[in-house]
């Protein structure tokens, strides 16, 4: 799978750098989300761990007949939503 990112006008790197995160992290999570569901127009969200056991929350757009994926943001998860995603997957398991 291809994975392009939006490209932030005012550095020229990848928007998720301003969040601390990494291509490879959002890869992790895209190769392997514990969640994928629809989003806002159009968008996905995929929750996730990055191999390094980072929680994060990937938005993106699937192009290309599910080919390619263009990334908009990625961010870590935390707080409530990451014990609410948690307890899903804990849920999910004893099910």
């Amino acid at each position: 799978m291809e994975i392009r990112f939006y490209i932030d006008a005012a550095t020229a790197q990848p928007h998720i750098h301003q969040h601390g995160i990494t291509e490879q992290e959002v890869e992790d999570v895209l190769s392997r989300p514990g969640e994928d569901r629809p989003g806002r127009e159009g968008t996905r969200v995929a929750l996730g761990q990055t191999r390094a056991g980072r929680y994060l929350r990937v938005v993106y757009v699937s192009e290309a007949g599910g080919q390619s994926v263009f990334v908009i943001t990625a961010y870590d998860l935390r707080d409530r939503a990451l014990l609410a995603y948690r307890r899903r997957k804990r849920q999910k398991r004893h099910s």
